[in-house]
């Protein structure tokens, strides 16, 4: 029997922040950083400027060593930054913590980078001050993006709004609630309509019993009554016009 093969060892599986950056994420950073470097520059300038002339100084000298100092610590702080988001496996992997020890290092590098700007006996003090700075700028950041946002209320939801917000099925509630008192309401008048109809119909209306009575006593006075207050009644006399004249007859 032929001995068995050995079986190949299985390698570990590599970090996966330990690999370079390739060619588009290197672009990416640098893109970053040299638009970080240019809000901070324009910053720098500005405050630069404003300082030469508090100083009674060239305020275009000032504005742009200010703003050259200000470009450096800006894109510098970005690249680091994001070189060690890459090395430590991603942005979506990293911690809250992670992050906030990624801006610390990439202060102290900013710092480092503006103190021998500024002369050596400035690099420790610029480590100190900017690891600070960026570490607590991201532990910030972190803490306002954890928090979940709030639910914006309306006006009408405050205790102290004269209107309230109802919801559909309240406002479906009060319209039956309306329509029902409008029957009711209808129902009162028509009962009260019905009422007064009959309450006027046997007083404005004559019987017959009554009606025939008066005819026959109204016919009994006529017929009571003597021939010549009959005739002359009866007989008035009449104005006639013939021929241009007048005759009275009978």
């Amino acid at each position: 029997m032929s001995p068995a093969a050995p079986s190949p060892r299985r390698q570990a599986p590599e970090p996966a922040g330990d690999d370079m950056p390739t060619r588009d994420e290197l672009f990416e950073i640098g893109t970053k950083s040299l638009q970080t470097g240019a809000l901070t520059g324009v910053m720098g300038a500005a405050f630069g400027a404003g300082s030469g002339i508090m100083r009674s100084a060239p305020p275009g000298l000032f504005a742009l060593l200010a703003g050259i100092q200000w470009f450096a610590l800006g894109s510098s702080f970005m690249a680091s930054r994001s070189l060690l988001w890459h090395a430590w496996g991603g942005e979506e992997n990293l911690t809250a913590a992670d992050k906030v020890k990624a801006g610390a290092v990439a202060g102290g590098v900013s710092g480092t980078i503006g103190g021998i700007a500024r002369g050596p006996r400035n690099i420790l003090p610029g480590i100190l001050f900017f690891s600070t700075l960026g570490g607590g700028a991201t532990y910030v950041s972190q803490k306002f993006q954890s928090q979940e946002p709030k639910e914006k209320k309306s006006i009408m939801a405050s205790k102290w709004s004269p209107m309230r917000q109802i919801s559909d099925q309240e406002y479906e509630k009060i319209l039956e609630d309306k329509m029902l008192r409008i029957d009711a309401e209808l129902a009162i008048l028509n009962d009260n309509i019905a009422a007064l109809k009959g309450q006027s119909s046997p007083s404005g209306s004559a019987s017959p019993e009554t009606g025939g009575s008066t005819s026959t006593s109204e016919s009994g006075k006529a017929s009571e009554l003597p021939s010549g207050t009959q005739s002359t009644t009866k007989a008035r006399p009449r104005w006639l016009s013939w021929g241009g004249g007048i005759l009275i007859t009978p």
